[in-house]
């Protein structure tokens, strides 16, 4: 896993631990779950707006005149 060992693993989660306290570290994960959640959905999703302009039948007629 990325050349990363147990005790390198158990070191940085130490680290993360004092800097930002044991209660607020479900606070953080479900927060970088969401916002990976919702990176996911944004890229593969379709655009919510099309605002791609749609050609209207009755200016394609009065050129035709």
């Amino acid at each position: 896993m990325f050349g990363i060992g147990t005790t390198e693993l158990l070191i940085l989660l130490g680290i993360v631990i004092v800097i930002f306290g044991a209660r607020s570290l479900p606070e953080l994960g479900s927060g970088l779950g969401k916002a990976i959640k919702n990176f996911k959905a944004g890229v593969s999703s379709k655009d919510e707006i099309d605002v791609t302009p749609k050609p209207d039948k009755a200016t394609d007629t009065d050129r035709d005149s």
